[in-house]
């Protein structure tokens, strides 16, 4: 009777703590509350079989418990009730399965109209990469990477020469128009994830992954690194600034293009 009570006291606080627990996720800021959902319809389907299975083994402790002169029931094989549980079992995967795949295939799909942001992380700093004038982003090589050239942009490289080259952590986006993040890492793997946005993306050396995403309100947002990286992992951490177009574009002529770090590294160098 013990197990019994026991079983079943964690199945209903189970149930109770999710209704009553104080820890929700954080308002979002993104178009992407297709994956709010998709984590709420799995949520409750492992949820309904994890208390359905609590209770199943509650009743059989209780009702096949130990007495004497009772003997078990020997059957080696039961086809209708194997039936039942590959076919519920099957049910159960493919109504979680579905609802991801459904948002996964719209969260690489990317709008034609997204305009291309480069976030470079490395030991323990995020830095990123605005096209400019020209509307492109030059190319780029981790073999190039030096202490004026930190992103490894391509010198030889028309393309890149205007681009915007953002260091110390905080980037700025507009409100209401998509965003495509091409994530690089120059060094062990990352991930750049912020909460509000819902979305996030493994970094892998040698590789450019990516995601997009349209935020939804202005507001600062902070951005964290969600693979473990080394030592300093816990103060990777940076911010992304949703403007609006006004601001946006302020804060865009303030910063400073490739040629213009590449001249400015060269004068220290003379001096």
């Amino acid at each position: 009777m013990a197990v019994v009570l026991v079983l079943v006291v964690i199945a209903v606080a189970s149930v109770l703590f999710h209704l009553l627990s104080p820890w929700w996720w954080t308002p979002i800021a993104s178009n992407w509350n297709y994956i709010d959902n998709t984590i709420i319809i799995t949520f409750w389907i492992t949820g309904f079989v994890f208390v359905a299975v609590v209770l199943f083994v509650a009743y059989c402790v209780f009702r096949f418990r130990h007495k004497p002169g009772n003997r078990a029931h020997y059957e080696p094989e039961n086809r209708k009730l194997e039936f039942w549980l590959a076919t519920v079992t099957t049910i159960g995967v493919v109504a979680m399965l579905a609802p991801g795949l459904f948002v996964w295939n719209q969260f690489v799909t990317v709008p034609q109209d997204a305009t291309n942001v480069e976030v470079v992380g490395q030991q323990w700093q995020w830095s990123f990469r605005l096209p400019g004038a020209n509307g492109q982003l030059g190319t780029s090589d981790t073999r190039d990477v030096s202490g004026d050239n930190p992103l490894g942009v391509k010198k030889n490289d028309a393309a890149g020469l205007d681009d915007i080259i953002v260091e110390g952590g905080e980037l700025h986006v507009p409100v209401g128009k998509p965003v495509k993040m091409l994530l690089r890492s120059i060094d062990v793997l990352h991930d750049f994830y912020v909460p509000e946005f819902r979305a996030k993306m493994d970094m892998v050396p040698g590789m450019v992954t990516y995601f997009w995403f349209t935020p939804t309100r202005t507001g600062t947002f902070e951005v964290l690194c969600a693979e473990l990286c080394g030592v300093g992992h816990p103060q990777m951490r940076g911010t992304v600034v949703v403007d609006s177009e006004a601001d946006y574009q302020t804060w865009l002529g303030q910063q400073h293009t490739f040629t213009q770090m590449m001249a400015s590294g060269e004068v220290k160098t003379t001096q």
